[in-house]
């Protein structure tokens, strides 16, 4: 599965009241650091669909979801499960980083 963009009209259906863990990644189009990290995050998606979902917020256009957050740097990485923010990463990030990061917060892929 695909990262999917989310807004802040759709994000309390797709986000906090989704089945799963989330992963959103609040990004710009002017941040070099936020693109360095799309192709990661599209492969993280792919080895862990059914058990993350991940989701892009522009902060440019959805700018309330990320002021209520607190997001003032980007790329910002939040872990959002039940419905609540349960962690969070501040800057680019390596793959192994971020799976191991989500391996922590006890996040995997699932067995075939």
């Amino acid at each position: 599965m695909a990262t999917r963009a989310i807004t802040d009209a759709n994000f309390e259906a797709d986000v906090l009241k989704a089945d799963h863990p989330v992963l959103v990644d609040f990004w710009a189009e002017w941040c070099g650091p936020c693109k360095q990290i799309a192709p990661t995050l599209e492969a993280i998606s792919e080895e862990l669909s059914g058990a993350l979902t991940i989701a892009k917020m522009n902060i440019d256009d959805e700018p309330s979801t990320p002021a209520r957050y607190g997001v003032r740097g980007i790329p910002t990485m939040m872990l959002f499960k039940d419905g609540r923010m349960v962690d969070m990463k501040l800057g680019a990030q390596s793959k192994g980083k971020i799976l191991e990061w989500l391996g922590s917060l006890g996040i995997a892929a699932k067995a075939a």
